[in-house]
């Protein structure tokens, strides 16, 4: 009988400001970053005190597991993360010691996209050494998602609606990326040369979009919505747009006084939620006449804990199924 378990995955983050230099060179792979760029992070995550995104995603580790038991499928959840401690490679080695045999491995970044999933993946796969692994590459459209996002709009709407006496708009927004790192490779590529060989755009911009309209979809007491990508990075190139200050400042001309924007790219606090939601989009919306509200993150949602737990449930069945 095999022994099998669950990885979580995510970003990672530094637990000080001090750390953000090394953080960020594993974020570009050892590329240097010009200081203004350092210096520019740095005080974001002192404005905010500090991330909690390991913490929470700890902690909803510790849910799934709770869930598989309730599902009648224990096994214990691990977590790793690509860019800080606890490092997905160190994670897994870890596994191994454990005596796990077969994982299901589910990235908290529900659309996928080659580029940053992929870097998962390959993480999980470089020290995978004899562990049999079924990874999720994306789950942007799973019943249960949308209903946690759902859950968390529907108040947040409501509320502001009442407050301002009208109906307001949604923008729901995900991360930017590069514009180069998901567009499909020129038709005249040689091969070999293809951004992705035998395929078509990345799937990520789409599925993020897709996520948005399924969650609108949930809530019929929205009036009005909208999608846009925050957190554009600094580095060469253009990146996905529209993006959330040019949303902001069309809305703003269109007569609009109050939005809840709500990301539904990320499943926990964290700095692109803490500081560019509740800092700089709110001061942004605050200087062009609008008020800006968002729901409460999922953090330790119910009913995320159980998408999750009810992917892992059906992954490590599948790993019985083809042993």
């Amino acid at each position: 009988m095999a022994n099998q378990a669950v990885l979580i995955l995510a970003h990672g983050t530094p637990e000080t400001a001090e750390q953000i230099p090394e953080y960020l060179r594993n974020v570009v792979s050892g590329r240097p970053l010009p200081p203004q760029v350092v210096e520019e992070i740095q005080h974001r995550y002192a404005q905010i005190g500090r991330s909690p995104l390991t913490e929470i995603t700890l902690a909803q580790a510790r849910l799934v597991e709770s869930e598989l038991a309730a599902m009648g499928q224990p096994a214990p959840v691990y977590v790793g993360m690509r860019n800080w401690r606890p490092y997905i490679s160190e994670v897994v080695r870890q596994m191994r010691a454990d005596g796990i045999d077969e994982a299901a491995v589910i990235a908290m970044a529900p659309q996928n996209s080659r580029t940053s999933i992929g870097l998962y993946r390959r993480a999980v796969e470089a020290e995978a050494n004899g562990l049999r692994i079924d990874f999720t590459p994306g789950w942007a459209r799973h019943p249960l998602l949308i209903e946690a996002f759902a859950e968390r709009l529907r108040p947040a709407l409501a509320k502001l609606s009442a407050e301002v006496s009208a109906a307001v708009p949604v923008l729901f927004t995900a991360h930017s990326v590069p514009a180069r790192t998901v567009e499909a490779p020129a038709a005249d590529a040689g091969a070999g040369k293809k951004l992705w060989p035998g395929e078509d755009a990345d799937p990520y911009a789409e599925e993020a979009r897709h996520t948005a309209e399924l969650v609108a979809r949930r809530v019929p007491q929205i009036a009005r919505w909208g999608f846009a990508f925050q957190s554009q990075g600094a580095s060469g190139g253009p990146w996905l747009g529209p993006s959330v200050e040019e949303t902001l400042d069309r809305l703003a001309a269109e007569g609009v006084k109050a939005l809840v924007l709500q990301p539904i790219g990320f499943l926990c606090d964290h700095v692109e939620i803490l500081y560019d939601v509740d800092i700089l989009f709110r001061k942004n919306a605050a200087r062009l006449g609008m008020r800006l509200e968002r729901p409460e993150s999922l953090n330790a949602s119910p009913t995320l804990a159980r998408a999750v737990a009810g992917l892992a449930r059906e992954r490590l069945e599948h790993l019985r199924a083809t042993r």
